[in-house]
């Protein structure tokens, strides 16, 4: 029989409020907060999953 692979991607996503000058400033304060672990993502914020075919092989 023959072998596949199939790539699984999951995506989480969670909207953080920050206050800031401007839209890049607040960029970089929630990418720190998440850096920091200040912002972390769990299985509540599961968004979705795609499945990916990759390139046959057999053994």
């Amino acid at each position: 029989m023959k072998k596949y692979r199939i790539k699984v991607v999951e995506t989480l996503s969670k909207v953080v409020e920050v206050e800031a000058e401007n839209y890049d400033l607040a960029f970089e304060k929630v990418e720190e907060m998440v850096d920091c672990e200040e912002v972390v993502l769990t299985a509540d914020d599961f968004e979705g999953r795609e499945f990916y075919p990759v390139e046959d092989y057999e053994i």
